[in-house]
């Protein structure tokens, strides 16, 4: 079974965005709506993941993006493939990486 978590910061404009896409993806993918939500200002989220930008999402630990990792409260955007930028990901991205196998 997959590790699913999304990483986001509280006020960030476009976390509604990535958990739609993340359930339309998991839909399509054929798995359980179901993942772990970390908020960065939490005190029980884990330290780590302070280095990814909001919204993020991991699978199995990955970044499905690949990012760099970016410090600090930030905004991430992402690349739809058309050369078009948008601030999650894209379903297509997040069923691809769900699909990945080890």
């Amino acid at each position: 079974m997959k590790q699913i978590e999304l990483v986001f910061d509280r006020d960030c404009p476009n976390v509604d965005k990535a958990r739609h896409n993340l359930r339309e993806a998991l839909a399509l993918a054929g798995l359980s709506e179901s993942w772990k939500e970390w908020d960065r200002s939490d005190a029980a989220t884990p330290a780590d993941l302070s280095r990814f930008g909001s919204p993020t999402v991991l699978v199995d630990g990955v970044d499905i993006a690949e990012s760099p990792e970016q410090a600090g409260n930030n905004c991430r955007v992402y690349s739809d493939g058309n050369g078009r930028f948008q601030g999650a990901p894209a379903v297509e991205v997040l069923v691809s990486a769900l699909n990945k196998t080890e």
